[in-house]
Parts: C-alpha cells; structure tokens; sequence
C-alpha cells in the first residue's frame, strides 16, 4: 500500500492502525475516525470529513470542513472519460452479483482487500 500510495503523490503514508509520527498538515478522513484523526492534524491544519454532522469540533486552530459527497452527472461524465482514456486508473478488488451481496460484504471487511468492491445487476 506504501507503495501505491507514494506513487499517488503522498509524501508520507501510515497504516491503518497506527499514528503518524510527527503532526500533518491536513486529513482526509473518509474512514469517519473523527477525534484520532483530528489530533493527528497538526495546529492550524486542515480536517476534511466526508459525513457532514459526524465530524469533531475544531481545535487548535484547525480548520474542520465537512464535504458531502454528491451525485453530479457532469464530473462523473468527466471522469469516465479520463477512465476511458487510461489517464485515470480504478482498482476493484471483486465484482459480485447483486443476490451476493453477503459475499461481496464479507470481501469488505476482510483484511487485505484492495480496491472497491462492485455489486451488478443480472
């Protein structure tokens, strides 16, 4: 993960599960940790939570915004294309039919899955 990470254009990259060794400038904190991830955020940072309301109060100066996630036909159309033209890259772990959704689930919470897990209808 390190790896694919850095390759993204990450600076630094710490696994799940533990902290970072020194204060960052800013998280984005899509796994909903809420306060952890807030102190890893050094004073006059940056938070970004991505579930509007479930996000800390700010402290020390640093800057908490919380961004919904929307449905928005336009930059998604954008973003087929660039998935189309090989510039943007998906990883998907697993595809499941829809009646597998328990499966597809199971690949969810099992350590060492990478990448989304995509559900289709037959």
């Amino acid at each position: 993960m390190t790896v694919r990470v850095r390759g993204l254009g990450a600076a630094a990259f710490v696994p799940r599960g533990e902290a970072p060794a020194a204060p960052v400038d800013g998280v984005p904190d899509a796994a909903v940790l809420g306060a952890p991830a807030l102190a890893a955020v050094r004073d006059g940072g940056v938070y970004v939570g991505l579930i509007p309301g479930a996000a800390p109060a700010a402290d020390r100066g640093v800057r908490v915004v919380e961004q919904e996630v929307a449905p928005d036909g336009a930059p998604l159309a954008e973003l087929v294309a660039l998935v189309d033209a090989g510039a943007l890259t998906l990883r998907v772990a697993d595809t499941f039919d829809l009646a597998d959704a328990p499966k597809a689930h199971t690949a969810l919470t099992t350590p060492g899955t990478r990448g989304r897990v995509i559900l289709t209808a037959a």
